[in-house]
């Protein structure tokens, strides 16, 4: 039986140049390293975020691929993106999942864990 599984694992970035916390604008960036860790040939079709600061206000972000690409990965391969953010806090939070669907066509999410984005000398 078929294996249909993404893992993905994150770095972030604070963005001190394009962030003005005067305004309440912290930028990071995110770098994304998805790999087909199944056995089956899979294409990531969808994203959907939930990024959270530190006052508990919720941005979701829906779209279609990851940087324009919507990328189909054989067993074993992986694709890496790197993308951006902006929240109201020093710091806050970002999870949520990719939606792909194999070659079979079975439908499946990879989740993607909760990470942090802090500004350096923001958490304690």
């Amino acid at each position: 039986m078929p294996a249909y599984e993404f893992a993905v694992s994150v770095r972030t970035q604070y963005l001190p140049e394009q962030s003005n916390p005067d305004r309440d604008q912290f930028v990071f960036s995110y770098t994304i390293t998805i790999r087909n860790t199944g056995s089956i040939a899979a294409q990531l079709i969808s994203r959907h975020w939930v990024i959270t600061d530190a006052s508990s206000r919720v941005q979701e972000v829906r779209g279609l691929g990851v940087v324009g690409h919507q990328p189909l990965l054989q067993p074993g391969q992986q694709f890496e993106y790197t993308s951006g953010t902006q929240v109201a806090t020093p710091q806050g939070s970002m999870h949520g999942e990719f939606f792909c669907v194999a070659e079979d066509g079975h439908r499946f999410e990879a989740p993607i864990p909760e990470f942090v984005l802090a500004q350096p000398g923001a958490l304690h």
